[in-house]
């Protein structure tokens, strides 16, 4: 069964006794055990059918034997961090989404000991695992990152992490399964928000992780358990009901990028253009191989007032998150990535002039005289 076809069929099987090709919603917190022959539902923090279902279509999506999900991508982020114990070490992409800076200095503050580097340039990347000793426990990926769009080669960065015997754990939420499976170029664990793209219509939160390991799975699963982070039904079936448009939305909104993309590269208004298809972004290569289309993400630096230039917009809607249906536009420093120290922000290069979008599935041509009248307003 082939991919797009996984996204409609898995998980979704037609329900005995009724047909439904549906499945419905279980909104039970427990289960009568003697109604079930045999035993398989306890408690709705352990089992319940909905999240299942999710959770074997994500599996598949990646050719994975298991995948876990949460109640949004931050707690599936936690359990995976969980796994480091105090006084070994997490190597991490300098760049990565505000909630992990602030889940890596909370790991930090229980003993682990957490360094940042940039993994998408291979001399750093390089000397960087060539330091590690046995004390590396995990290599924390984030390809591409947000906000800066750093393309890191996850087939280096894992080959030289299970040197040293650690795990390899990649964020693959702005890209996503249609545009990047980690686990065939070595990784060991994938993370996604489903929030965003997996998803899609900005209206269910959710998280995800997914692996081969069957140790992995048993211990996700008792931590999942005992953490209560486990999803409930309606929030799975949201999730999933979304899931079924990936591919079609995940094309759109390229699309749309490219499109949008090329408008800004026009503006005097604009400084720079941060989009992995592009021939001069640093790891566009890397990109072109790993990646089936270079996203749907951009960001660029504006000449101009960022807080009014999100004023200005109308199809644009200034708010976090990403990959929905809606085109969203941010300014990361003072948004997303407001908790990460300014002085954390200048090493980066992450300014108060970066924009990051995040175009939807409307209309490429509104887009683009959306954000390019803007602009020239507020030149």
């Amino acid at each position: 069964m082939r991919f797009d076809t996984r996204l409609v069929h898995v998980g979704q099987q037609p329900v005995p006794g009724t047909g439904d090709v549906v499945p419905p919603i279980h909104l039970s917190t427990t289960y009568d055990r003697t109604a079930q022959d045999p035993p398989r539902y306890f408690y709705v923090r352990g089992e319940q059918p909905n999240r299942e279902a999710l959770e074997e279509c994500l599996a598949a999506l990646e050719d994975a034997r298991h995948a876990t999900v949460y109640t949004s991508g931050q707690a599936a982020a936690t359990t995976a961090l969980s796994l480091v114990p105090p006084g070994r070490l997490v190597l991490a992409s300098d760049d990565v989404y505000g909630g992990t800076h602030q889940l890596l200095a909370a790991a930090a503050e229980r003993g682990v000991t957490v360094r940042q580097v940039d993994l998408a340039d291979p001399a750093e990347r390089d000397r960087a695992l060539g330091e590690c000793g046995p004390e590396l426990a995990m290599v924390w990926l984030e390809t591409p990152t947000n906000p800066l769009l750093k393309v890191a080669d996850i087939a280096a960065v894992s080959d030289l992490a299970h040197r040293h015997g650690a795990l390899v754990v990649v964020d693959n939420t702005l890209a996503g399964p249609v545009l990047q499976r980690p686990l065939a170029h070595g990784a060991d664990v994938t993370l996604y928000s489903t929030t965003k793209s997996v998803a899609g219509h900005l209206d269910v939160l959710g998280g995800a992780l997914v692996y081969q390991d069957e140790e992995l799975h048993r211990r996700f699963l008792a931590y999942r358990t005992v953490a209560g982070n486990a999803p409930g039904g309606f929030d799975c079936y949201l999730t999933h009901r979304g899931l079924k448009t990936l591919s079609l939305r995940t094309a759109r909104q390229v699309e749309n990028t490219r499109a949008v993309v090329a408008a800004l590269l026009a503006e005097p208004s604009v400084a720079r253009v941060s989009y992995p298809g592009l021939p001069a972004h640093p790891q566009h290569a890397v990109a072109a191989r790993q990646m089936t289309a270079p996203g749907a993400l951009a960001a660029f630096e504006y000449r101009g007032d960022p807080a009014k230039l999100l004023d200005r917009v109308r199809l644009f809607t200034a708010a976090v998150s990403l990959g929905g249906v809606r085109s969203l536009i941010e300014c990361p420093a003072l948004m997303t990535h407001r908790p990460v120290p300014p002085e954390v922000r200048r090493r980066l290069g992450l300014t108060d002039r970066l924009i990051r979008i995040s175009p939807g599935i409307e209309d490429p041509a509104d887009l683009v005289e959306d954000l390019v009248t803007a602009l020239r307003d507020g030149a």
